[in-house]
């Protein structure tokens, strides 16, 4: 009816720029729409735990920011490849997350081999927090310090030893690693439970236990264990008394924990950008700030590369203590 069409002609143009705009519009429309249905956040951990706690947290605000539910499915297991295998399963449209962490970076080099990448299957949305390992013994120890704690390992061969959760847990590869650094030979006893490890150190059956202030909270309040020192880059949030290790004159000791939230690859990324951007907002909150506070939890505030960076050097990390101490990979 028109004719042939130059490729430059005016109306030919208008056509592209009108096609264009709509695309625009479109991609637009999408972004303002989602979420227009409940999202699911899946967990490798069961209820009640901290990282359950505080993607509980901020499920909860993201609910009221966006007018839809964010809604917990814990699924706990298999060092949380059964979860991620499960998020895979759902479509890439932001509907379905899975909450991550420094775990996810360790996996990397603790199995032989995983049915998925975190890095080539997942897309980083958002840090939420980070937190601090503990140095604790009992109460009445004359082991306060690090620098007692490591004059006593190195005047006594043999006579000190260690404990932590699970091998292959972040704790149990932080008590590695503080060996490492120091030069301290102690043997480490991996328990079932952080409560089992509580008994075993009031009992006076393990010397230093390495674990979350989250964990040991209640009875450090109780002045049941006595904490040496803490993990991290700076002091512990609700610990500005007690020094760091690296404060100890170990500055190559520094040990965090973290979570945050995956998608799987090829969620668009116009709503990576916007979970991102949400996420941020609720970290901000003063209640939300204050309750990780109680936990011993900062918020990780920041664009998905803050999250892709963070895994990428604790995957580099870990890997070279997993090797150093002779871990089997499961």
């Amino acid at each position: 009816m028109f004719g042939r069409m130059s490729a430059r002609s005016p109306m030919a143009i208008a056509l592209a720029c009108g096609l264009t705009m709509f695309g625009i519009a479109q991609a637009a429309q999408a972004e303002t729409k989602y979420p227009d249905k409940p999202v699911r956040i899946i967990l490798p951990y069961g209820p009640g735990g901290i990282a359950d706690v505080t993607t509980r947290l901020v499920a909860q605000k993201l609910s009221e920011r966006m007018g839809q539910n964010f809604f917990i499915d814990n699924r706990p297991g298999a060092g949380a490849i059964v979860a991620a295998k499960s998020v895979l399963s759902y479509p890439a449209d932001g509907y379905t997350l899975f909450l991550s962490g420094n775990g996810s970076a360790i996996s990397e080099s603790l199995f032989k081999s995983l049915p998925f990448s975190i890095v080539h299957d997942f897309t980083p949305v958002s840090a939420l927090a980070e937190f601090d390992m503990l140095l604790v013994t009992k109460a009445d120890s004359p082991l306060d310090s690090v620098a007692k704690l490591v004059a006593y390992a190195k005047a006594n061969p043999g006579k000190l030893n260690f404990g932590t959760i699970a091998r292959g847990s972040t704790q149990n590869l932080s008590a590695e690693l503080f060996k490492m650094i120091t030069g301290v030979d102690a043997p480490i006893i991996a328990f079932r439970t952080t409560p089992d490890l509580i008994t075993a150190i009031a009992r006076g059956d393990i010397n230093v236990g390495f674990d979350y202030y989250a964990a040991l909270r209640s009875v450090i309040v109780a002045k049941q264990l006595k904490v040496i020192a803490s993990s991290g880059e700076r002091r512990a949030v609700g610990l500005p008394g007690v020094p760091t290790v690296k404060d100890s004159g170990y500055p190559d000791y520094v040990v965090s924990a973290w979570n945050a939230l995956h998608a799987p690859a090829g969620t668009p990324a116009d709503i990576v950008a916007k979970l991102n951007r949400e996420v941020n907002e609720v970290l901000k909150a003063p209640d939300i700030q204050e309750r990780m506070a109680d936990l011993g939890m900062e918020p990780m505030i920041g664009p998905p590369q803050l999250l892709a960076d963070r895994m990428a050097a604790d995957t580099a990390k870990w890997a070279k203590v997993i090797e150093a101490a002779h871990i089997d990979k499961q």
